[in-house]
């Protein structure tokens, strides 16, 4: 007896997507992607150049991210929103691990790479990006001296002016801890908020008493989050760090810096400061 035969399978063909717009894609309407595909202009014929323009470009989009994400945490411990804060803060953290990965396309640029296109940046420096210098004081450090070299930009200027003169992520750190109980001297809660934050025994001892409690408790989960961003911004530094000594050395940066010395002494320097020294009192 012969086999019936049967007709090959066909696959269902799937839905074609909606093709036919009237002006530019929706897509393209939100993310303005021809716009960012169109702003590298390099300045050298050296290929590798591309590289380092769009990476620096991109580090310059995750700082923008990142500041968003910090701010959204201190007005939410403004308000006595822990939940909030903390959620923002877990956000940058894997914000900030994708920034830290930034490093890998540049972190093996030999002196020879580098120095093929190095010229074309003139006094360039990422130390004197305005993004990173609010990213910075969000942190704590803060500066007015870091302002100068935006004098030429005046809507750039006023934004870092105002970032300079509010509390940073740290003091909204510190005053609630004051609100939850905690024994914080005036001096530290009505400080100058403009200048570099110092760290202050009676934070520690904060943090000694928060760690030395129940772990679940919303103030410990906080310190934990802090911490995460604190390691991976001693990350970046470091990270930083050695990208440059292996692309130039101990040569002076673009930006007319100590280069290495400089990035060296910023890496010593810890974010959120009594939550490392607390540790050892605990």
């Amino acid at each position: 007896m012969s086999q019936q035969a049967h007709p090959p399978f066909e696959a269902a063909e799937p839905e074609t997507p909606n093709l036919d717009f009237a002006g530019t894609t929706p897509y393209e309407d939100y993310v303005k992607a021809d716009v960012l595909t169109h702003l590298q202009h390099t300045l050298s014929d050296d290929p590798g150049e591309m590289v380092f323009l769009v990476t620096t470009q991109v580090m310059e989009l995750w700082f923008t991210v990142i500041v968003h994400e910090w701010e959204t945490a201190a007005q939410a411990l403004r308000s006595d929103d822990v939940p909030t804060a903390i959620a923002a803060l877990k956000r940058s953290v894997r914000e900030l691990e994708a920034l830290n990965a930034s490093w890998k396309p540049l972190g093996q640029l030999t002196p020879a790479q580098f120095n093929s296109y190095r010229s074309a940046l003139g006094e360039g420096s990422g130390f004197q990006s305005a993004m990173y210098r609010r990213l910075e004081f969000l942190l704590g450090e803060k500066s007015a001296s870091m302002l100068v070299p935006h004098r030429g930009a005046p809507r750039v200027h006023a934004e870092l002016e105002k970032a300079l003169h509010e509390p940073s992520l740290n003091d909204e750190v510190v005053r609630l801890l004051a609100r939850r109980g905690h024994e914080i001297p005036e001096s530290v809660l009505r400080r100058d908020v403009s200048r570099r934050y110092e760290p202050a025994d009676a934070v520690e001892a904060a943090w000694t008493a928060v760690y030395a409690g129940d772990e679940s408790d919303e103030l410990a989960r906080l310190g934990e989050a802090l911490t995460d961003v604190a390691e991976l911004v001693w990350r970046w530094r470091n990270d930083h760090l050695v990208a440059t000594r292996r692309a130039m050395g101990a040569k002076a940066g673009t930006g007319g810096s100590a280069g290495v010395a400089w990035l060296e002494k910023r890496a010593r320097k810890n974010v959120f400061p009594e939550l490392w020294t607390a540790r050892s009192h605990v």
